[in-house]
């Protein structure tokens, strides 16, 4: 599955993008504000790379159109956050400190949005941050998200530190009324 917009390419991962994600991915703090620790060496980012690869339709490379390098991922993975038997995704992103400030994530969660809402055929999407990131919480935000609730949680890949967790929803009668 690709997806495009104005000035991004949504679309599987492929073994060429390693070099790309190793660039953003190893930088301190970008992957700790998304629930991993930045990447050591270009063979973890490879590994992850293959893993991403063997999820394909929920797991996206960014890349920008204009210079076809990956600046960051966007996916979604099956959840059942509210105990109900919706059909529930949770939505997650990751992009380049270098491109912040520019709406590229913006862009990209509304296209993804999009497809969940109309290929997809979901319930419910979900989307999260970690009780600091007002980055991800302006974006979520900023793209419809209504607020659900707040857990603690321990993540595992960041040596088991417990998080607080803000949650926030759409539903497809959300989804339907910021599309006016």
């Amino acid at each position: 599955m690709i997806i495009e917009t104005a000035r991004l390419i949504l679309r599987p991962f492929k073994i060429e993008d390693v070099d790309d994600m190793y660039e953003y991915a190893k930088v301190k703090g970008i992957g700790e504000m998304a629930g991993w620790k930045h990447h050591q060496s270009k063979t973890e980012s490879s590994i992850i790379v293959q893993n991403m690869m063997d999820k394909v339709g929920q797991e996206f490379a960014i890349e920008l159109k204009d210079n076809h390098k990956v600046i960051g991922s966007i996916g979604i993975h099956i959840v059942n956050v509210d105990g109900t038997d919706k059909n529930q995704r949770e939505l997650g992103y990751v992009i380049s400190k270098d491109y912040h400030n520019q709406g590229i994530a913006s862009e990209a969660t509304d296209a993804i949005i999009k497809y969940c809402f109309e290929k997809l055929n979901i319930d419910v999407l979900w989307c999260m941050h970690f009780e600091n990131n007002y980055v991800s919480k302006h974006l979520i935000l900023k793209n419809g998200f209504v607020f659900h609730h707040i857990f603690e949680k321990e993540i595992e890949a960041l040596d088991f530190k417990c998080f607080k967790i803000y949650a926030y929803y759409m539903d497809k009668e959300i989804y339907l009324a910021n599309r006016h």
